[in-house]
């Protein structure tokens, strides 16, 4: 969410003339994450935020903006897009493609609780089931293929050490049996920074930039990876036992999924780490740019490493949350 393309007041205020949102107020860049050029926009109607797609095309943007508006029709909680005057979601500014969607309440959370985990959990295991009724198809693009070509660009920006991990890792997860794991739509990146909070209360679920169908159980270790961590790359064997537990109360996981977790929670970390070895050694220039430590997920992969039996043991804590 940095800002990469930068838009005038004037722009702004021709762009929004294809609505009805009344007169502009106000504008402000958002700096949190690192895709997409967002900002807050208030008019005399509402708030909203307003992204520009730095990356995705124009053909790829109707998957997410779709996803979108079904799940919040589906009441689970995320940003409705906004149309225009002709019932349209999508538009262009500033020579990128363009979208308003309603800005939801609450803030994210740095030290998530419990209750706060099980919203998460819960929340998550009513997007993968209501998704089975979504039509749409998109193929993950930051999954192992992916993997594999971005270690070969960011290799020899690394430590001796670090290679040999990466390389061992990438031969480990290329062994993995994902055979008969459920597939479905994923949010993808559900960290903190993506889920609205008021007090306990979680009020939304927002940027579904990266979802796609790829393995169920892997978006619930994505999330895990980040939400239950002790801050030592540990699990946090509370939080973890509340989302997982809170998952199983709308989806339960099957035996395949247990007994695969531990690959899919290396995978995951792996993903992250990654993504963020790219854009910190490959930086893209903008006005307001947030670039996350990639060696807080190094660090997450390798505690994760040779512990299958206690990340498996997660589960049977769960049922009990």
């Amino acid at each position: 969410m940095s800002v990469y393309t930068v838009v005038t007041t004037e722009q702004l205020k021709q762009f929004l003339a294809g609505y009805d949102l009344g007169e502009l107020e106000q504008f402000v860049g958002i700096s949190n994450g690192i895709e997409n050029t967002n900002y807050f926009v208030t008019t005399s109607t509402g708030d909203y935020v307003l992204t520009l797609f730095e990356v995705l095309q124009a053909d790829e943007l109707p998957y997410f903006l779709e996803l979108m508006a079904f799940l919040a029709e589906h009441d689970i909680p995320s940003a409705h897009p906004v149309p225009d005057r002709n019932g349209m979601y999508l538009q262009r500014l500033n020579g990128k493609p363009a979208a308003l969607v309603q800005r939801l309440n609450g803030a994210s959370v740095d030290l998530p609780t419990p209750t706060q985990c099980r919203a998460i959990g819960e929340q998550m295991a009513r997007m993968h089931v209501a998704c089975d009724q979504f039509g749409m198809h998109r193929d993950p693009v930051r999954g192992p293929k992916w993997w594999v070509t971005t270690a070969a660009e960011v290799m020899p920006k690394l430590s001796h050490s670090d290679q040999a991990l990466l390389r061992a890792e990438l031969e480990f997860q290329a062994a993995v049996d994902t055979r008969d794991l459920p597939f479905g739509i994923i949010h993808a990146d559900l960290f903190r920074d993506n889920a609205l909070f008021v007090g306990e209360r979680l009020t939304g679920i927002i940027d579904f930039y990266y979802a796609c169908n790829f393995y169920l159980i892997y978006d619930l270790a994505v999330t895990v990876n980040d939400w239950c961590n002790s801050g030592d790359s540990a699990v946090d064997s509370d939080n973890a036992a509340h989302l997982l537990g809170g998952y199983q109360r709308f989806r339960t996981v099957t035996p395949r999924e247990i007994d695969v977790w531990p690959a899919m929670l290396r995978g995951a970390a792996l993903r992250f780490w990654l993504s963020r070895l790219r854009d910190m050694h490959f930086p893209r220039p903008g006005e307001i740019t947030h670039i996350k430590d990639p060696n807080v997920f190094r660090d997450v992969l390798t505690s994760r490493i040779g512990v299958d039996d206690e990340l498996r043991a997660m589960w049977q804590t769960a049922v009990s949350a």
